[in-house]
């Protein structure tokens, strides 16, 4: 071989190695055995044998009672396996992802085809289709354009980071009344790593140092950004599949009472958001922007220099224009498929067979067909554009719905619901809570979707023999299921936040902590007040 480097197009030869070869020239040292143990004992190592280590005493000491609970028995071990590695990151979070792949196969939960199943469903296809879209914003500078136009308008002078995070935060949980939560994360997130990536993101990448103060109001925003669209999606009917879960099993169990109308729930859902919502900015403040923040940010998020640079990028080009006008459409397309009982909206046309991802891969296609004006037979987008696409999050919402569905076909769904027996027994003032707390806990480690259908039912029958209304259990069964704050693992916007680099799981569970507790107690509280008089409430069913 000669000395010279390869050709850029050597890379995609199909005869040339995927990977590079690695030669190993250094002389060998033998290693003493000590030597080798600290090799095979390392931190990392240890972790990763914490795993299968917990999975082994779940299936071999744990008793749920039952005949034959040895599937569900399995699933819980297998569930311990997977979180022992999520929450130490012993193998990367894909990886562990792809493991009910052969997990469940080999405990005897699920068939190989049944889980492999999982991984392609239409929420999938949703966040596929909306994330080409969000690439397809990203490469015309879009977010850029929007990112300053909002940064504009609460960037006052002298600069108020805290006004600035409320701005971010408010624009987010408005977009997610009217979309799908992830839709509105994916949709702000750009929108919002462009206002930050005026910042200087690391002490290499400049030969000054980065005050703390810029980190801090980074993770400030990104966190802003994820739980503002959970809090925003609450206040309408159509803001998250939950709220529709819900609305549905209700007409379902009751079809003689009268059903819950899009009036209804926003007049009791608004003001349920708006005061979450006002402790969510009120924590990201306090931990995130200390006094003094503004000053520290304003060198780099001056006004004026906001103001020149939206100049700088002139007038929107035909591009531009036509990936607004999809995305719009988009929009207009989720807001409409389901609307309320009088009014069906679109979906009702194909008889429930079209879904969110339906029309987010539709109007993804889009992109791939008209033309951007800038080059002859140039289309808007071309699937070189696309190898972005984060295949990272695709397996994690993967392994949740197999996580979601094995926990159903195991049974282990149903011993988990006999152990809320108790609660039949309880005061409401002690059970309103409860049940958010427990619904608020299982969703973190299912999808908010999963958590709703598997404790709504029971709910029910405990409000029957509590002879209360059953949409005082079920209502903070449904809300309390979407609390999903501690871990990336618990929802879609969660994920897409996290992998943006600038949070950690630690900065989820300082801020979603007391996010989960403070919902917890609004919701305690305006369910058997406000609730009482909007869903007229107060007898039984």
């Amino acid at each position: 071989m000669n000395g010279g480097h390869l050709p850029a197009a050597a890379s995609d030869d199909l005869k040339s190695p995927l990977l590079p070869v690695v030669h190993n020239d250094e002389p060998f040292e033998k290693q003493t055995v000590g030597q080798h143990l600290r090799t095979i004992f390392t931190p990392k190592n240890c972790y990763i044998a914490l795993g299968p280590l917990l999975c082994a005493v779940v299936c071999l000491c744990v008793r749920l009672g039952g005949e034959d609970t040895t599937p569900a028995k399995n699933m819980l071990g297998v569930l311990v396996w997977m979180f022992a590695w999520w929450l130490t990151e012993a193998v990367p979070m894909p990886i562990t992802s792809m493991s009910p792949l052969f997990l469940f196969p080999l405990f005897g939960i699920t068939t190989a085809d049944h889980v492999a199943s999982s991984y392609m469903d239409d929420v999938i296809s949703l966040v596929l289709g909306s994330f080409i879209l969000a690439l397809a914003v990203e490469h015309y500078n879009i977010h850029r354009r929007l990112a300053l136009n909002i940064t504009m308008v609460f960037c006052v002078e002298p600069l108020n980071a805290p006004l600035l995070l409320l701005g971010i935060c408010a624009t987010t949980a408005f977009v997610s009344m009217w979309m799908h939560n992830v839709a509105a994360t994916v949709m702000m997130m750009p929108v919002a790593t462009g206002i930050l990536q005026r910042l200087p993101s690391s002490p290499s990448s400049s030969s000054e140092m980065v005050p703390p103060a810029v980190g801090k109001f980074c993770r400030a925003v990104v966190l802003g950004v994820i739980y503002s669209a959970v809090v925003g999606g609450m206040s309408t009917l159509t803001g998250t599949g939950v709220n529709l879960i819900l609305v549905g099993m209700w007409k379902s169990y009751f079809p003689e009472a009268d059903p819950i109308s899009f009036s209804q729930w926003f007049f009791f859902g608004f003001p349920l958001a708006l005061c979450i919502f006002v402790v969510l900015w009120g924590i990201l403040c306090v931990l995130y922007c200390p006094k003094g923040s503004g000053k520290v940010l304003s060198p780099y998020l001056h006004k004026s220099h906001l103001r020149s640079e939206l100049e700088m990028l002139g007038p929107m080009s035909f591009a531009e224009k036509m990936v607004l006008s999809v995305f719009g459409g988009l929009v207009v397309l989720w807001m409409t498929r389901n609307i309320t009982d009088d009014i069906p909206g679109w979906g009702c046309i194909f008889n429930g067979r079209a879904g969110d991802g339906t029309v987010s891969v539709m109007m993804a296609t889009l992109l791939f067909i008209i033309p951007n004006g800038i080059k002859k037979g140039e289309k808007l987008m071309d699937w070189g554009k696309c190898k972005k696409l984060p295949w990272n999050i695709v397996l994690l919402l993967g392994a949740g719905f197999a996580i979601a569905d094995g926990v159903r076909t195991s049974g282990l769904a149903e011993v988990l619901s006999k152990g809320l027996v108790f609660l039949e027994t309880a005061p409401y003032w002690a059970i309103a809570p409860t049940v958010c707390l427990i619904a608020g806990s299982i969703t973190e480690f299912t999808s908010n979707n999963a958590t709703t259908t598997l404790l709504v039912p029971l709910l029910i029958e405990i409000a029957k023999n509590m002879q209360i209304h059953p949409l005082l259990l079920m209502v903070p069964g449904a809300i309390g299921a979407q609390f999903a704050f501690l871990l990336p693992t618990g929802t879609p916007s969660n994920v897409v936040g996290f992998t943006t680099g600038h949070i950690e799981i630690k900065d989820m569970m300082k801020t979603g902590l007391p996010l989960k507790m403070a919902g917890t107690a609004f919701l305690s509280v305006l369910m058997p007040t406000l609730g009482t008089y909007v869903f007229g409430s107060k007898g039984g069913a």
